[in-house]
């Protein structure tokens, strides 16, 4: 674990570079995250700065920092925690490390359908969930699609759970990731997405888990050339703000940050569908092979996962909650 000194000069680095808040009396909200340009994750959230701009008449703004320039997912969240940061972009699994609630939204074939994701996002369960993290000083604000996570794989195609036995697969640092592949019989590797490339080029994994357009941005497709759909997730990525940034706001200046959220929620589910369809056709296209193989397989093996959180009152009560929503 990172020492409370290293993130204390990490913060101060990134204050240096990012330069003072407010200028002018317009408030300027830094947000950091770390996908590439052409994400569509990133184009909703240059919408959400554009309308927040037009909804404040320009007494707010929003400067976005991309592409792992301030960190990496834990290191920007870390720097929400501490107030160098106003907000970013969070995958549920890193976030569960700071909000418990969000280790529920990593379990396997949880979701029936997208549908029933959305249904559950923008409702009761979702609004519990986005307020979560608000005592570890993180609020959010809505929920992006980030479609449905699948294995793909070097040198062997996934087409059943046990095709995974004995396979490095590359997770994202959740408890929750590791639990899922180890219960499909892999072995699970946390690496930072910064380092993933080189590390399926230099064999240190097999393969990953991710979803398409992802999977095809990251260029990850010029060197595994299997994607095996099994889609055992629905894990969204989240908009967070700060609650240090937040708490500082007048209530007319909240709203008008929601309100140009929710429209980037809107617009972003909608590139998200395009950009998922246009992934694959290209992957395909480059010599990648998919595979769409029998999810039952998959799903029976989950039930190992589910066991472990049966004790846990708060989680179990909330899987059931998320099944009961029709």
């Amino acid at each position: 674990m990172r020492s409370y000194t290293s993130i204390v000069l990490w913060a101060g680095l990134v204050l240096f570079l990012i330069g003072c808040q407010a200028e002018n009396g317009v408030k300027t909200i830094k947000l950091a995250h770390g996908l590439d340009v052409n994400h569509s994750v990133h184009k909703a959230l240059v919408k959400m700065g554009e309308d927040l701009e037009e909804i404040s008449k320009g007494k707010m703004t929003v400067e976005i920092y991309p592409n792992q320039q301030l960190g990496t997912e834990r290191q920007i969240v870390e720097l929400l925690q501490i107030g160098s940061l106003d907000m970013t972009k969070v995958s549920a699994a890193t976030l569960e490390n700071f909000a418990p609630k969000t280790r529920v939204l990593g379990l396997p074939y949880l979701f029936r359908s997208r549908e029933h994701s959305f249904k559950v996002f923008d409702g009761p369960i979702g609004e519990e969930l986005l307020n979560d993290g608000k005592k570890y000083w993180l609020k959010g604000l809505g929920f992006y699609d980030a479609g449905s996570r699948s294995f793909y794989t070097k040198e062997k195609a996934i087409e059943s759970p046990g095709d995974l036995k004995g396979q490095k697969i590359r997770v994202m640092p959740s408890v929750t990731a590791m639990e899922m592949v180890r219960g499909f019989g892999g072995s699970p590797t946390p690496i930072s997405w910064g380092e993933l490339y080189t590390s399926l080029q230099q064999g240190v994994v097999d393969g990953a888990e991710n979803n398409p357009p992802s999977f095809y941005l990251s260029k990850h497709y010029e060197i595994c050339k299997y994607y095996s759909l099994n889609e055992h997730t629905f894990s969204p990525d989240i908009i967070l703000v700060a609650t240090h940034f937040w708490d500082k706001l007048s209530e007319q200046e909240q709203n008008w940050l929601q309100q140009a959220v929710d429209a980037s929620v809107v617009y972003q589910r909608e590139l998200w569908a395009k950009a998922e369809a246009e992934a694959l056709d290209a992957v395909q296209k480059a010599g990648v092979k998919i595979i769409k193989p029998d999810k039952s397989l998959f799903s029976k093996e989950t039930e190992r996962v589910y066991e472990k959180y049966k004790a846990d009152e708060t989680l179990s009560k909330l899987i059931q909650q998320i099944k009961a929503v029709e």
